[in-house]
């Protein structure tokens, strides 16, 4: 079997037929002939005999499967788990915040001045959301773009591209804007958008509309009273341009160490530049 890292636009099993098309699941490069249609997308051999395998063995070992055991088994074998759950705990969590009155946005809102004592609002503020239509665009953002996203690049990359964002986001308020409190997912989402493009274009396919897309929805971030944070969706951009061109240059499996290695020292100069905002803040 040839090596399926030698050439990234040829097909992995067939490697005189060129082909931009990749598997939905390990994102391997594959010809019309290996391509077996999914829910979305489509599969490579190995991924459907993958799958077949382990549902037989989990069928087996299972007997007769309960309730939980059975939507357990179903949630293990979805192609967009992340997604999914971004999406469950931003609503449950804007549920949670209209029964308590505002209290939820209080204490999970990203909030600089008060980082010292409450790190965890760098994670949190992603997940919270202020009106409805707030939330409504922006999981129908996620659920759009995301399930595109974590089919192509699988489920720990689009995790460390949504927070590599989120992160990117919260950088950009801290630096700019580091008395203003900041909630929603528009950052990592704008970092997807801006991700989407740099993979497409890797890929040879034109992507200039979302671009377009992309752009006018930035400018509405500056118009006066639309009370929205453009610098989180600025940083939330240059981020996913960043991560978006490291998964491009990266895509060989035999790059995947430089890759893992590239995403941890963007995390960590985020965090580090975060920390030193919210020093010169205090200072």
């Amino acid at each position: 079997m040839t090596d399926p890292a030698s050439n990234p636009n040829t097909c992995y099993r067939h490697p005189d037929r060129q082909s931009f098309v990749l598997c939905q699941r390990c994102g391997r490069t594959i010809c019309p002939e290996c391509q077996t249609p999914a829910a979305v997308g489509v599969h490579c051999p190995e991924c459907v005999r993958e799958q077949r395998a382990q549902f037989q063995a989990n069928r087996r070992a299972s007997g007769a499967p309960s309730g939980l055991t059975v939507a357990r088994r179903r949630f293990a074998m979805l192609d967009q788990k992340a997604t999914l759950v971004i999406v469950i705990v931003s609503a449950a969590l804007w549920l949670l915040n209209q029964v308590a009155g505002g209290y939820v946005n209080l204490y999970l809102a990203y909030d600089t001045v008060l980082l010292g004592s409450q790190p965890w609002r760098i994670v949190t503020g992603l997940f919270v959301h202020s009106s409805f239509f707030h939330i409504l665009f922006n999981m129908w953002a996620v659920w759009i773009f995301g399930r595109m996203l974590e089919n192509m690049l699988g489920t720990w990359r689009f995790v460390a591209l949504f927070f590599l964002a989120g992160l990117g986001g919260d950088l950009a308020v801290t630096l700019l804007s580091p008395q203003t409190p900041v909630v929603g997912a528009s950052g990592a989402i704008f970092g997807l958008f801006a991700a989407f493009f740099v993979i497409q274009r890797s890929l040879g396919y034109n992507a200039v509309q979302l671009l377009v897309i992309m752009g006018l929805n930035l400018i509405v971030g500056f118009l006066p009273g639309t009370n929205i944070s453009w610098q989180a969706h600025v940083g939330g951009i240059v981020l996913g341009f960043i991560t978006g061109f490291v998964f491009s240059k990266t895509r060989n499996v035999r790059q995947r160490g430089l890759q893992i290695g590239l995403l941890v020292g963007e995390a960590v100069v985020l965090l580090a530049g975060i920390g030193v905002g919210y020093a010169a803040l205090l200072g």
